[in-house]
């Protein structure tokens, strides 16, 4: 049976500590964990069985390993202490007989994006990418259609454009729509990536630093690397779509509380085929997880045990093929 790992840490530090440790988490204050997190060892969390692949009815197994660090602690540690740490979580998941390592949320954006901590370790690393561009893309395809948003007369922004997830899913997203809006925070890599929007595509391509020109867009997908959520509910246009693909979540949770006009989903969110059973409650929907985590799944399914989607550019075409991949296996986008 081929398998996987993926690594988590912790978002959240007191709930997510409390999931694992129920008495750690509940006694520690937050600036306590924050601190002893860079003394913590990698920890095994659960066994992931019953993922089945639709096509061929083969079944792969993983687990699930967490890096201590919490985001804060990633963006202000030296990036050496914070590649060593995620390299020692890949160890353990080497130890438990993964043949692939996807890293999950921070893990997958710091530094380099993975190529550091891919020369590591003796397993490829994938950092599910591509995988999380194309749900995304789908997603936010989805949930116009049911907020009935007819996409080529729409306006579409995307939020942290200039990462790698945000460009390609702008780039992506530009091709469905007359007019884009680039958000992000360095004028000009937005205006770069505006060029090259107009040379791929017909579409109108506007860029800003200010959020407040999302009150124009129709659909939304936001992916920054932000530690606290940055959309608020006056950023907002009645009736819009928002597919918020970052972890930490970019949507303010008052916006589900105050604007019941507009739509927010998960933007990474996927059904898993097979009986599923992750033994660790994440939160999630029965079956589901995250588009970064299933494309360490499919790629475990495919017998691809090669660095996929690895560093800061994402290419379309991988984005195509894993989600052909994706679709063949029974990975569904809802």
């Amino acid at each position: 049976m081929n398998t996987f790992a993926f690594i988590i840490h912790p978002i959240d530090p007191k709930k997510d500590v409390q999931r694992k440790f129920p008495l750690l988490g509940k006694l520690l204050p937050v600036a306590a964990i924050n601190f002893f997190s860079r003394y913590f060892p990698p920890v095994y969390i659960s066994h992931i069985t019953g993922v089945r692949s639709e096509a061929t009815g083969e079944e792969v197994e993983g687990w699930f390993v967490a890096c201590p660090f919490t985001p804060q602690r990633m963006m202000t540690l030296p990036p050496p202490v914070v590649y060593k740490k995620i390299i020692q979580t890949g160890r353990l998941a080497e130890r438990l007989g993964a043949q692939i390592l996807g890293l999950g949320a921070f893990t997958s954006v710091i530094g380099d994006a993975g190529v550091t901590i891919s020369k590591g370790l003796r397993i490829p690393v994938t950092t599910g990418d591509s995988y999380t561009v194309y749900v995304a893309v789908e997603a936010a395809r989805q949930a116009a259609q049911r907020m009935g948003i007819v996409l080529n007369q729409a306006v579409a922004a995307v939020v942290g454009a200039t990462g790698a997830i945000g460009s390609v899913s702008a780039r992506l997203l530009s091709r469905e729509v007359p007019e884009m809006i680039l958000v992000g925070r360095r004028q000009e890599r937005l205006d770069a990536l505006r060029e090259q929007i107009e040379a791929e595509t017909d579409a109108k391509v506007r860029t800003t630093t200010d959020l407040s020109a999302l009150r124009q867009a129709d659909v939304v997908i936001t992916v920054t690397s932000a530690i606290e959520s940055i959309i608020e509910p006056h950023h907002l246009k009645s009736g819009a779509v928002v597919c918020d693909v970052a972890r930490p979540r970019d949507v303010s949770r008052q916006v589900v509380e105050a604007r019941d006009d507009v739509l927010v989903i998960e933007g990474g969110m996927v059904k898993v085929p097979g009986p599923v059973d992750f033994h660790f409650d994440f939160g999630f929907p029965p079956g589901k997880a995250y588009a970064c985590m299933a494309e360490t799944m499919i790629l475990a399914l495919e017998g691809r045990f090669e660095p996929f989607t690895l560093g800061k550019e994402i290419q379309i075409e991988k984005v195509q093929e894993i989600g052909h991949l994706a679709e063949k296996h029974g990975f569904r986008v809802e």
